[in-house]
């Protein structure tokens, strides 16, 4: 089992700036692909931006060139800096990891966090 546990979120202004944080515990396979989602009121969850171990990141395009995803593999560690905050960006942010054990993949999720943008 996995456990994941996120950190970062909370209330910024329309250009501002947040850092999230999430730790990963427990059976994680050398394989992982780890990444935050979201969701906002009303509206399905979608990816936000993923990650592989060996630093290979994709980005939603409504995200791309504002936010930046990194990890630290040592620590089982993804942040996401979250730059130029815009009203949209308001939503519950949830972070997952992804185990690709030949042949199958194990996703386990946090709890989530949210990130509230003023405008």
């Amino acid at each position: 089992q996995v456990q994941l546990v996120e950190s970062g979120g909370g209330l910024v202004q329309a250009g501002g700036s947040l850092r999230l944080s999430c730790a990963a515990s427990g059976s994680i396979f050398r394989i992982n692909v780890m990444g935050w989602y979201r969701q906002a009121p009303g509206k399905q969850r979608e990816l936000v931006a993923d990650i592989t171990p060996g630093g290979s990141a994709n980005y939603a395009d409504s995200v791309q060139g504002r936010f930046t995803i990194s990890r630290d593999n040592a620590k089982n560690t993804v942040f996401l800096q979250m730059n130029s905050l815009k009203s949209e960006d308001t939503a519950v942010y949830y972070c997952k990891l992804s185990n690709m054990y030949p042949g199958t993949v194990r996703d386990s999720w946090g709890q989530g966090t949210q990130v509230t943008v003023s405008s």
